[in-house]
């Protein structure tokens, strides 16, 4: 594939530049920015994309659009292959200027993969600029997410918070996070609550049921998407994950192949 990222941004005569690459399990990229607005979408396996004091989830029918200039972090959960795309600053008008998880819908997911076949899209030539144009409506249209998770900014507390997104499957109780952070329990859930907005164990419940999407939508049925994501019950998983998204587990599986507008 011709697969290239953006090299200053400005004056090299391209509206969409695209990268295409496999990354292991746990592999980060450090915190970063782009003068190009970015498209961070992957065809397999989950991102955890970190960008100022909150981290998005982002499973294969999710993409994250990140404006101009915004740093960021991604790490890698599973064996990930990302596609995304780099648009220039003179296409981003009107597009989001904060960062947001986007639902991917199957035109959306053909056109990103076609685009990175292409390598770059040239506004010169007439084709390339209808697709960038067509690009960048489906982006500003589609339909926004709940994927994201606000980071406590205490120390202790983020460190939990750290623990919690690398260990989704982990079933310890919340007593044994204060051993990694020497912060009470009570502490602890004081801080979430006025730092994040919701509640230690909510935060945590969150974190394991968008793991579970990343399973659900890799090939896992039901009750080991639950178990790897911490559920020993799968009744406790599939009410669980119904109270969250609307549906359940294997309702979700069916909705996600035929998208319809439902939002995470």
């Amino acid at each position: 594939m011709g697969l290239t990222t953006p090299r200053n941004g400005i004056g090299d005569g391209f509206d969409v530049r695209s990268l295409g690459l496999s990354y292991r399990d746990g592999f980060t990229v450090g915190e970063h920015t782009h003068p190009w607005g970015q498209l961070v979408y992957g065809i397999r396996g989950m991102m955890r994309v970190a960008a100022g004091d909150a981290v998005w989830f982002v499973p294969p029918t999710r993409a994250i659009w990140l404006p101009p200039g915004r740093p960021h972090r991604i790490v890698m959960q599973g064996n990930v292959a990302m596609r995304t795309l780099y648009v220039a600053p003179g296409r981003t008008i009107g597009l989001r200027d904060e960062a947001v998880a986007l639902e991917v819908s199957p035109l959306l997911r053909e056109l990103i993969l076609h685009i990175v076949t292409m390598g770059m899209l040239d506004p010169n030539r007439v084709e390339h600029d209808r697709l960038a144009g067509v690009l960048t409506d489906l982006i500003a249209e589609a339909p926004p997410g709940n994927l994201r998770l606000l980071l406590p900014t205490d120390p202790r507390a983020r460190a939990v918070a750290e623990w919690f997104q690398a260990n989704p499957h982990e079933r310890r109780s919340l007593d044994a996070m204060t051993n990694r952070t020497g912060g009470s329990l009570r502490t602890l859930q004081r801080l979430f609550a006025r730092q994040t907005g919701i509640s230690m164990e909510a935060w945590r419940q969150k974190v394991r049921l968008i793991n579970a999407v990343a399973c659900l939508t890799d090939g896992a049925n039901v009750t080991d998407a639950g178990l790897a994501c911490g559920y020993d019950s799968t009744s406790a998983f599939i009410a669980a994950f119904k109270k969250q998204f609307g549906v359940t587990p294997g309702r979700y599986c069916e909705v996600e192949a035929v998208p319809s507008g439902f939002e995470m």
